[in-house]
């Protein structure tokens, strides 16, 4: 049925007129018209549509009352990766932020930065092809993100379609979905009405709202978004300060924080931090503390990031609140990767509007040195007002204390030994193999490119694999899992299933250096591994080591030397490592390369610039030959090895004199003792 031209430029008309009335609703808080009459507009809207079901589009806003419940999020890759930003917890801290960028931009001049409260919420990506919103993504890992972009449709700031015209043919937006605190006390009340659970806090329930696989279910939650920030952007430019930029999109109708400001300085930092502070309670959302970015997308670029943050960004945070209440009782909890942490369990007190029942005490130094006893009365601090500590005992006049707390020797999921760090400090479960609460983390590691290399076993399979009881330990991988078994798991199929049972067959064949690397023994990276394999040359002498013999290893200390006796002291941890090489795992014996290693035993080379062969196997070859391979230059370096577009490291190794290599020269040095 053909749709009359008439009907066509009514939808048209009321989409616009409802986009305008939302925007001034949600984002200017500036409603227009009366709710009934707003009610009126979309109800016509979805009569028409009901009629003429060919016009409804994503960008219809009829279209934020949710839909059919997913059965998992798919994974999003960030095409620009969401950095987190770095803390400043004082101001001293924020001083040397605001030092080291003036350093790195070499100017003498007052930064000019964007300054805005930071909310505390989601980090969500949301991108627009064309003007049409197409996708919204959780932040994840900062790579990788869950794709919820049925429920960021239900959030009515949000723009399905931008207004205006002139937007970049592709524009991601980047910013916070948040639930301001009096939805949040209604939501609550709510569900104590209905008998439900609540949220502890604002940002539990804005993340637990947005992440619902039923969108329906997060349409009924007052969510708000604002924009902080930017992803991919390319068919169009937005401005030449971060500030500009966020003003042109709020133009476009996104929902922008009204307290953005645009501060000069240091001192212009500290003012408005002070400002926002003082006036921190009489906002409707929560903050835990003032964003400030250097505003020029010039100066930005320049700066760059670093791993996990810009350099041009930082959050200064709030001072942690502190309430007093009583100890009941002191647990050990262990750790992904075995670290032991004794935590508090407390009498249930609010620390800044969060009910704390359990905070962390760190280690038995801390405890010792601030005199924790059970019963004690203590105070207890949301550092950076987010991870709940013990901060101190409340001195009490009279009445006898508990004994101190002592440690335990032993592990309390699995009973293996505990040792200490090389620091002294932290204690380590050494049943890395066996103990349950280290069993994902040691099975990942196990699998990973450098070690066993099984291509295809990520994260969240191994996540499932032990979650569901199909996978104990590594071995179980060759000993438990065959393509019918697999085929079962979600996000898996007969041709997946067979290609991942392959894969575990071929990583059987590897090598001694990358077996006992993927051990994941405590301080045994992939060079410790290679000077092991050279020393000892085969598995069953480096078990059967004395201590004695290990410190004769190149580059073994006692720590790492007492790290390696106990693991195969462990008899669970000797029972894996039978049923490993009962599974088949094995590698080429070969003698021992003290021979071979004459030159370049002990040697440390430094790799830079684009080398004509992966540098993970020119490391891989130099480590076996006893060579140690460095990531930056040093006084101690023998050997640099430079490809083409060679930077900085090559003029600080000219400076001191270090040996210079170019890939040929290496080739070279390896024929020479017989490697190449």
């Amino acid at each position: 049925m053909q749709v009359p031209l008439a009907t066509l430029e009514r939808v048209h008309e009321l989409r616009n007129q409802i986009d305008q009335h939302n925007y001034h609703y949600y984002v200017l808080d500036d409603p227009l018209i009366p709710d009934s009459e707003f009610d009126r507009l979309l109800s016509e809207l979805q009569e028409l549509e009901a009629c003429y079901p060919e016009l409804i589009t994503p960008d219809s806003p009829t279209q934020r009352v949710g839909a059919q419940p997913l059965e998992y999020f798919a994974e999003v890759l960030h095409k620009v990766p969401m950095l987190s930003l770095s803390n400043a917890l004082n101001d001293q801290e924020l001083e040397d932020f605001d030092r080291r960028v003036r350093e790195r931009l070499e100017v003498a001049f007052p930064i000019i930065y964007a300054a805005e409260p930071k909310l505390d919420g989601l980090a969500v990506n949301l991108r627009y092809e064309s003007g049409v919103l197409v996708q919204g993504a959780t932040r994840g890992d900062g790579i990788t993100g869950e794709d919820v972009t049925q429920n960021v449709r239900t959030i009515p700031s949000i723009p399905l379609r931008l207004m205006g015209s002139g937007w970049p043919e592709v524009l991601e937006v980047r910013g916070e979905v948040y639930m301001p605190t009096a939805g949040f006390r209604k939501l609550n009340l709510d569900a104590l009405a209905k008998g439900e659970k609540t949220f502890a806090n604002p940002r539990n329930a804005a993340a637990g709202s947005l992440r619902q696989l039923d969108s329906r279910i997060t349409t009924q939650r007052p969510l708000e978004f604002v924009c902080y920030g930017f992803g991919e952007l390319s068919g169009g430019d937005l401005a030449s300060t971060h500030s500009a930029a966020v003003h042109k999109v709020a133009a476009w109708g996104m929902p922008i924080s009204p307290e953005l400001q645009s501060v000069a300085g240091l001192s212009g930092c500290r003012r408005y931090f002070d400002a926002i502070n003082e006036r921190r309670f009489e906002l409707d959302y929560e903050i835990d503390g003032v964003v400030f970015k250097v505003d020029s997308l010039q100066h930005q670029r320049s700066l760059g990031t670093l791993s996990r943050a810009p350099r041009w960004a930082v959050a200064r945070k709030f001072p942690p609140q502190e309430e007093a209440t009583r100890l009941l009782g002191i647990d050990i909890q262990v750790g992904r990767t075995g670290a032991i942490t004794p935590v508090a369990r407390l009498e249930p007190v609010s620390v800044a509007g969060v009910t704390v029942t359990n905070a962390t005490l760190h280690n038995a130094d801390e405890i010792r040195r601030k005199d924790i006893r059970v019963g004690d009365r203590v105070i207890v601090r949301r550092a950076g007002d987010v991870i709940p500590q013990v901060v101190r005992v409340v001195p009490q006049d009279s009445g006898t204390r508990e004994p101190e707390f002592v440690m335990p020797s032993h592990c309390p999921e699995c009973q293996s030994e505990l040792i200490r760090d090389g620091d002294g400090v932290v204690l380590r479960c050494s049943g890395g193999l066996f103990c349950p609460a280290q069993r994902k983390e040691a099975i990942k590691h196990f699998a990973s490119r450098r070690a066993l290399d099984i291509e295809g076993l990520g994260d969240k399979l191994v996540d499932q694999l032990v979650d569901k009881g199909l996978v104990e330990s590594p071995a179980d991988l060759y000993l438990k899992l065959n393509p019918e078994l697999l085929a079962g798991l979600e996000r898996m199929g007969p041709k997946s299933a067979k290609n991942l049972c392959d894969a575990i067959e071929k990583s059987k064949t590897t090598t001694l250096a990358r077996f006992l690397y993927a051990l994941g023994i405590r301080e045994v990276g992939e060079s410790t591994a290679h000077s092991l394999a050279g020393f000892f040359g085969n598995l069953q002498a480096l078990t059967t080591a004395e201590r004695e013999t290990l410190l004769q290893v190149p580059d073994i200390g006692p720590i790492v030397a007492d790290h390696l006796y106990t693991f195969f002291r462990q008899q669970h941890n000797q029972e894996v490592l039978d049923d490993l090489l009962a599974a088949g795992i094995s590698w080429k014996e070969v003698d021992q390369p003290e021979a071979k290693q004459t030159l370049l035993a002990g040697k440390t080379l430094v790799l830079t610039g684009t080398l004509s062969r992966p540098r993970a196997e020119i490391k891989e070859q130099l480590q076996a030959l006893g060579a140690k391979v460095s990531g930056s230059v040093s006084a101690k370096t023998d050997y640099l090895v430079v490809g083409t577009d060679a930077g900085s490291k090559l003029d600080k190794a000219q400076n001191l004199g270090v040996t210079v290599l170019d890939e040929s020269g290496l080739e070279a040095l390896l024929r020479s003792i017989g490697a190449a």
